[in-house]
């Protein structure tokens, strides 16, 4: 089992490249089943679970080829089953379901996987299909889609926000006959660049980025280049990192207007955040550590509010901070499984149900840790690089399924970190 060992006490300062957005490139990929010519994707970050989702389509029967952040996808589905063994490793995979359903008119895929962060149920991506024309049944472990005579346009209203939910019903909803409506839509910027890309191969969709999104069905899609949007998350996490690290850094392709509720808590509590373009048009974001971390309170939300996927590493933070903060979290129930893992290393933390109490303190000492899930995972590597010592993080595969080359960018930084 590979961890990682992280010498604490170090500033953050220099200049990363974000990496394009886990969270845009899986369904994007997925997009690659609904035409029959080349989709190419540039700016893909090279991740496990980036290179699961491409495992996936070539069950699937499309060619993939994936090189110096390159993905390009064509050819037709030759196989409708999206089998256990794969999705089980993935929850997005579940994000085949729209496209093969429209496209061939079946799709059989196993009840997904993902990390341990609490009930995420498939009825809205069910009733999404569903509301579409198509029969859907669970039997044995999958979900079992049908529509013969192809989708029609429909109402498709989500009792709740979900972002997968969304994207599979823009998927769907593309090659449906007739006029789509979703109500009550995901509005995250992962959305917009799906609803992009699809626009670039001849979809015609309104709304992205608002609670209701309009799609006309067409007949067909064709192949298209798109780059995949800059991680917003990843570029929050560094944001954080070098707030608690005493650093200075400047973020390239990252978007402040795509963490605005980050921006506004990190205001309060000291952090200096600029946005900018290079000469070439690039944008960037400037951090600068403040004098002192302020104790401000966060709830998540769905987008624009609070990330739930920026949480973990906002309580990081609050550790080492002046005051006492409480975090509310209101997406995932189980999304306090670093807890414990923070309070190994000094952090002073207690819960009462769905908020974490945080008093912080001067510093944090190095401690052999966990990592329990993708997000739990940055915030102790983040944790560690700010505290004295040395920590040894375990179980770090979850790192590898959403920040490329961690390591090397980090080092380049000042971090001193070994993959061991």
């Amino acid at each position: 089992m590979e961890q990682l060992q992280v010498q604490g006490a170090q500033s953050l300062t220099g200049a990363i490249t974000v990496s394009g957005a886990k969270n845009a490139a899986l369904p994007l990929i997925c997009a690659g089943l609904m035409t029959d010519e080349t989709l190419t994707l540039t700016n893909m970050p090279d991740l496990s679970d980036t290179r699961l989702m491409a495992d996936l389509m070539v069950n699937h029967g499309l060619a993939v080829q994936f090189d110096d952040q390159v993905m390009t996808l064509g050819g037709a589905a030759t196989e409708f089953d999206a089998p256990y063994d794969l999705v089980s490793k993935m929850r997005a995979s579940i994000l085949v379901l729209g496209p093969l359903v429209a496209r061939y008119g079946e799709a059989r895929v196993s009840l997904p996987g993902g990390c341990a962060i609490g009930s995420r149920p498939v009825d809205l991506h069910i009733k999404a299909m569903q509301s579409l024309g198509a029969i859907v049944e669970l039997a044995d472990g999958y979900i079992q889609a049908r529509a013969p005579e192809g989708l029609t346009g429909g109402d498709i209203s989500f009792a709740t926000v979900s972002v997968g939910a969304t994207e599979n019903a823009v998927m769907a909803a593309c090659l449906a006959a007739g006029t789509s409506t979703i109500h009550n839509a995901a509005q995250e910027p992962e959305i917009s660049d799906l609803c992009e890309c699809l626009i670039a191969m001849g979809a015609q969709i309104s709304g992205h980025g608002t609670s209701t999104i309009i799609i006309e069905g067409v007949t067909a899609l064709h192949g298209a280049t798109h780059e995949v949007v800059a991680d917003r998350i990843e570029a929050g996490s560094f944001i954080i990192g070098a707030a608690m690290t005493g650093g200075t850094l400047r973020l390239r392709k990252a978007r402040l207007d795509h963490l605005t509720a980050l921006q506004e808590v990190l205001v309060k509590v000291g952090v200096t955040l600029e946005s900018g373009e290079s000469e070439t048009g690039e944008p960037f974001i400037n951090v600068k550590a403040p004098a002192a971390i302020k104790a401000v309170d966060v709830e998540t939300a769905p987008y624009p509010g609070f990330p739930t996927d920026l949480q973990a590493q906002y309580m990081a933070l609050m550790s080492v901070a002046d005051g006492t903060a409480r975090i509310s979290e209101t997406i995932f129930e189980n999304r306090f499984m670093h807890v414990p893992e923070l309070v190994r290393m000094g952090a002073d933390i207690t819960i009462e149900g769905g908020v974490a109490i945080v008093t912080g303190k001067a510093s944090l000492q190095g401690a052999p840790v966990r990592a329990t899930d993708l997000r739990a995972s940055i915030s102790l590597v983040l944790a560690a690089m700010a505290a004295s010592g040395t920590t040894t993080i375990s179980e770090i595969y979850h790192l590898d399924r959403g920040y490329a080359q961690l390591e090397a960018r980090l080092k380049t930084c000042g971090a001193h970190l070994v993959r061991c």
